[in-house]
């Protein structure tokens, strides 16, 4: 069963938060991580999306996009966009 991260995200500070839109897809992709939705237009068609940029990841089983998560890899790549964003996220298990 695919596990999927999924982040709603406003970006606060676009210059720093580059650094992070380069360095996230490798280690995403060490475990078995891959980007469904990397931003794109969008509409909202009911309820509140609470920030502009949607982003979602297929990893190969929940606790494989848990293990990313709180990777050791992923830690001070984390860093920089917590620094430069504010976020909704869940980690989700996929059908």
């Amino acid at each position: 069963m695919s596990g999927y991260a999924v982040f709603n995200i406003k970006v606060t500070n676009p210059e720093e938060y580059k650094e992070y839109i380069a360095q996230v897809k490798p280690i995403a992709e060490q475990f078995g991580g891959e980007y469904i939705v990397r931003g794109g237009e969008s509409v909202t068609v009911e309820g509140t999306w609470t920030y502009p940029r949607t982003v979602v990841i297929k990893f190969p089983s929940y606790e494989k996009a848990l293990a990313w998560y709180h990777s050791k890899e992923y830690a001070p790549v984390k860093k920089i966009r917590l620094d430069n964003s504010v976020a909704n996220a869940i980690i989700i298990k996929g059908a």
